[in-house]
């Protein structure tokens, strides 16, 4: 009788547990859902971010406002989101920063993925290997033939120290056996200027802005970094058909909620989420641009998440990269 009655007594508890997520869930979304950007306006993550926001809120039914939040490295936004109430009202657009800044800066308090619940990977751009319009190079296995021919004579550019353009290139040293020089920039924007110039000659750009500038015949394209070639340029051959294997980079953004947020919210935000980014005019209108698709399940991006952070860990460590 009394094993009868603490099974009763477990049961009502759990229910009784249970009803405040129960009611979150089938309660979403009941106002506004606010999407924090970590970063600037203008940037790749505010641009996917509202591409995106309109459709979501067609099938929400409410209002979809964009934050942005910048400061930090993305602490700021993160903080933001991982203190959030976990109904799925408050969500964050993950990038590939937050894959590499636990791994380049020790000492702060970044998120981890334990702090958030994975919606979906929304966007991969692969990097673009390009080199000034006079560079004697004319293909990648020709670069590499030179920089081990003058090691630590020629230089690349960056967009600064620890973004995704330094990491490309610091990857495509440790595949290829070379010593190539880092020029750092304050932004993509002036170091594409530069290669234009020919004051720099090599850079790994963000696809989606270095490729305009080649298209145009201002750099010349090389290789991209995908695992395959890019709609947006079919005749850029990738690193491996090029002959360097193992130097795949993305740069991506997901959207993350809070961790704890009922399973059916999830659900909910990934089944609008992945509609969205697998419609064909969203698709066509990301790679006009050399962004992928993606619309992947919690699941998925779990698993992305995991090995981006492992894959960059060890990246950093190997080639001693620095965030100063």
């Amino acid at each position: 009788m009394i094993l009868t009655r603490r099974h009763a007594l477990g049961a009502a508890a759990a229910v009784a547990l249970a009803m405040p997520a129960i009611g979150r869930a089938q309660s979403f979304p009941s106002r506004p859902v606010r999407i924090i950007v970590p970063y600037a306006p203008g940037g790749g993550a505010d641009t996917v971010a509202r591409m995106f926001a309109p459709a979501l809120q067609e099938a929400l039914g409410q209002p979809v406002v964009i934050d942005n939040k910048p400061g930090a490295g993305g602490m700021i936004g993160d903080d933001l989101v991982a203190k959030a109430p976990p109904d799925g009202h408050t969500l964050l657009i993950g990038a590939f920063a937050h894959a590499v800044n636990p791994s380049l800066h020790r000492t702060m308090p970044f998120r981890t993925p334990d702090d958030f619940a994975p919606v979906s990977l929304l966007v991969v751009v692969p990097e673009l290997l390009v080199v000034s319009p006079t560079f004697a190079a004319k293909s990648v296995a020709e670069l590499v033939t030179m920089a081990k021919a003058q090691p630590g004579k020629l230089s690349y550019a960056s967009s600064g120290n620890g973004s995704a353009q330094h990491l490309a290139a610091e990857l495509f040293k440790l595949r290829t056996g070379t010593d190539i020089q880092h020029v750092p920039y304050k932004g993509g924007g002036q170091a594409i200027i530069d290669i234009a110039a020919g004051h720099v000659p090599i850079f790994f750009g963000n696809m989606s802005a270095a490729w305009p500038h080649a298209k145009a015949g201002r750099v010349r394209a090389l290789a991209v970094t995908s695992p395959t070639r890019s709609p947006a340029a079919p005749d850029v051959p990738t690193l491996a058909e090029a002959g360097v294997t193992g130097c795949e980079i993305s740069e991506w953004n997901a959207l993350l909620a809070p961790a704890g947020t009922p399973p059916a919210v999830i659900e909910r935000l990934h089944k609008e989420i992945a509609t969205i980014f697998t419609a064909a005019s969203m698709r066509q209108r990301l790679a006009d641009v050399g962004a992928e698709s993606v619309g992947s399940t919690p699941s998925e991006l779990a698993a992305f998440l995991r090995s981006e952070i492992a894959k960059w860990a060890d990246v950093v460590k190997t080639a001693n990269i620095k965030a100063d």
